[in-house]
């Protein structure tokens, strides 16, 4: 019998209420309840104080030697006793656990779990027992779980082992036996058992390796398998290339392209002549010029006699492109339209019929571009920018309408190869590694809160010349929780210390009809100065601003900073920016220092992975990160990249796809909707 197919119900010792409670926490099946490993352990093995450092946290064995002695204040209590442990004297500390006094008998031998204070020779007791029979916890590796309600670590330790014992017989392996046979690997149930249930520590950190494989494996036979099924596919468009036109278009820019764009271009032109469908991330420093390799991407897509889009995260954005692109293409017949939730219903209309007549050939918008109301004539290439990511729903909602358009993502956040391979490990990778010619890096300055009015000179040094300035806050208004600047206070502070001054204030809770209008000022020179939140970030291009300020830069991620800081340096002028901070951690001030040493976005987000770890690169909305239950991005890596191979390397032979010793495996990827079964017919 399947173990996914026994409810946790049926486990003995789960009653009608901790099922619930279960549910919650996504746990429905036995298989689910012995799949769900803990993330961490707490180590119970007895050791000796010589060699301790401070802060560890530790079991030893000791004798009471003093009397017990309680502390009340606030009812709250400190109980303390002495301990002759190893052949020292210690102080034993517990935190509200008056209770324990009568117990504590001088000359009684205890088992103590706590934090060590080695200056003071002093443990704080998180756990403590006496030898013999009861004690249960001392000389173990307990497991640690995620709990949420009524559930406590005890009971889930009890009924995760009951289910062992009564399902752990039918636990069924996942890895190919080649897998197993060259890394050596535990069987899975066993791997599963000592997660659960570690002997030691190192025979719990043999089984995680074993499951961390599989976790990994798994993630990235579900992108190698998406990656392949695709090619396997062969339902795209193979688009006929007019290379003459193209190298014309190009030739046409009022710039030359880099190195790295006609790089870039070439392997994106390949794509398209090919009969699956293009599944590509172009990722580049802040103006490293992606926008200019998609124009020529969707140029030659038109010229091919098909349609483009191009999809953005907001109708600011939108606006921007449509007058850059209207000014690349008007030259060249290239019809464009724009769609947004401004559209009045009449344009919508005309623009939907025009679409679908093919008088349109390349509409530019926001997310809604791909509605179901939304029909092409022949869509050939979508664009996306930044925050899209165009993920398996979407190509799902195109092809029901008959379409397999090659896909084209941009991002500005330059991805450290730990994680691109991860996020976006289902498709291919194009980098921009040069800013075009004449681009003057912009000069970044850290200064204390102390220096307010060196900042404010700079600003209206900047704004007498005839340039303008941008001012960003991490806060709309004044918070009781935090002491950091807000948009609003320090939006009347400029007004008030620049009176002649046209200072403006974009946040998020302004309606889209007011931050357009704020931005549009902005972008005409009718305001001087923005101060903002960082709605500001992705994407605006206002060549005439020379300067960013950033208040409390310190709460910022490097990467966002470092996004921030690509808002200026679009002209021809000196740009600036200048972080105002006054860290209180280590880790604020390498930020700082960081973004004075370097200008390199790939530099920017190797320190940012480093400071911050995986979890927190992307920030919290779109990220495209998975969430592994064992798997650690940054310990783990290694594994990921082997993980990655070995799936590359098993999806690329036939056997997998026809072999009955893959069946489970091609089972599990119909489960997760990466292929239908006529993919396999």
């Amino acid at each position: 019998m399947d173990l996914n197919l026994i409810l946790v119900r049926d486990v003995r010792g789960v009653g009608a209420q901790k099922v619930e409670e279960l549910n919650a926490m996504g746990i429905f099946t036995a298989a689910d309840l012995i799949e769900y490993v803990p993330f961490r352990y707490e180590d119970y093995t007895i050791r000796d104080l010589v060699g301790v450092k401070d802060g560890d946290r530790i079991t030893i064995q000791g004798k009471i030697v003093g009397e017990p002695v309680l502390q009340r204040y606030g009812g709250k209590s400190r109980l303390s006793c002495k301990v002759m442990a190893d052949a020292f004297f210690i102080t034993a500390v517990w935190f509200n656990r008056h209770f324990l006094k009568e117990k504590l008998q001088v000359q009684q031998d205890i088992l103590l779990t706590g934090k060590w204070d080695g200056r003071r020779m002093q443990l704080t007791v998180s756990d403590s027992e006496f030898p013999g029979p009861g004690a249960t916890k001392t000389g173990t590796v307990q497991p640690v779980y995620s709990v949420a309600g009524s559930l406590t670590q005890k009971w889930m330790r009890k009924v995760i082992k009951q289910a062992l014992t009564q399902y752990g017989a039918m636990i069924s392996e996942v890895l190919p036996a080649s897998l197993i046979r060259k890394y050596g690997f535990m069987s899975r149930g066993k791997a599963l058992a000592i997660v659960h249930l570690p002997g030691d520590i190192h025979e719990g950190q043999k089984a995680r390796s074993r499951m961390v494989y599989e976790e990994l494996f798994l993630f990235q036979l579900k992108l190698q398998a998406y990656k392949a099924v695709n090619r396997r596919r062969a339902d795209g468009i193979a688009q006929q290339i007019e290379l003459p036109g193209v190298r014309a278009f190009v030739r046409s820019l009022p710039f030359q392209l880099t190195e790295s764009q006609k790089q870039v271009i070439a392997e994106i032109l390949q794509d398209l002549q090919q009969p699956y469908c293009m599944n590509r991330l172009l990722q580049g420093d802040v103006g490293a010029g992606k926008t200019v390799v998609a124009a020529v991407a969707l140029f030659a897509t038109i010229k091919a006699g098909n349609q483009g889009a191009l999809m953005v995260p907001t109708e600011i954005l939108a606006e921007q492109h449509k007058r850059s692109l209207d000014k690349l293409f008007e030259p060249h017949g290239v019809q464009i339209a724009l769609l947004t939730g401004s559209s009045t219903e009449r344009q919508r209309r005309d623009i939907l019929a025009a679409l679908q007549t093919g008088l349109v050939d390349l509409i530019v918008g926001t997310h809604a571009l791909i509605q179901e109301d939304i029909y092409f004539r022949q869509l050939g290439l979508v664009v996306t920018d930044e925050q899209h990511r165009f993920g398996v729903n979407q190509r799902s909602i195109l092809r029901r309408k008959g379409m397999n358009p090659d896909v084209l993502a941009m991002t500005a956040t330059p991805i450290p190869r730990t994680l691109a391979i991860t996020a976006f490990g289902d498709m291919d990778v194009s980098t921009l590694r040069e800013l075009p010619k004449g681009r003057k890096p912009i000069k970044t300055y850290w200064v204390r809160e102390s220096m307010i009015e060196r900042v404010h000179s700079f600003i209206d040094k900047e704004v007498a010349g005839g340039r303008q300035v941008y001012v960003i806050c991490p806060l709309i208004e004044e918070s009781e929780k935090l002491d950091v600047q807000n948009a609003i206070d320090v939006h009347l502070q400029l007004q008030q210390h620049f009176p002649r001054m046209r200072v403006g204030l974009l946040h998020g809770r302004m309606s889209a009809q007011e931050k357009d209008a704020v931005m549009q000022g902005f972008k005409d020179g009718i305001v001087e100065t923005l101060v903002s939140t960082t709605v500001i970030e992705v994407g605006v291009d206002v060549p005439n601003a020379s300067l960013m300020v950033i208040y409390d830069a310190d709460r910022f991620g490097l990467s966002q900073l470092h996004q921030l800081r690509g808002r200026v340096g679009r002209g021809e002028q000196q740009s600036h920016c200048v972080l105002i901070a006054d860290p209180k951690t280590e880790v604020g001030k390498e930020r700082m220092k960081a973004m004075t040493e370097t200008t390199d976005g790939f530099e920017i987000a190797r320190r940012d992975l480093e400071l911050r770890g995986p979890g927190d690169f992307f920030g919290t909305k779109q990220s495209g990160l998975p969430e592994f239950r064992l798997a650690d991005m940054m310990v783990d890596f290694a594994v990921m990249e082997e993980a990655r191979d070995d799936a590359a390397e098993l999806v690329a032979e036939q056997a997998f796809w026809t072999g009955v010793e893959y069946a489970g495996l091609r089972q599990y990827l119909q489960r997760q909707q990466v292929f239908d079964s006529d993919v396999l017919d």
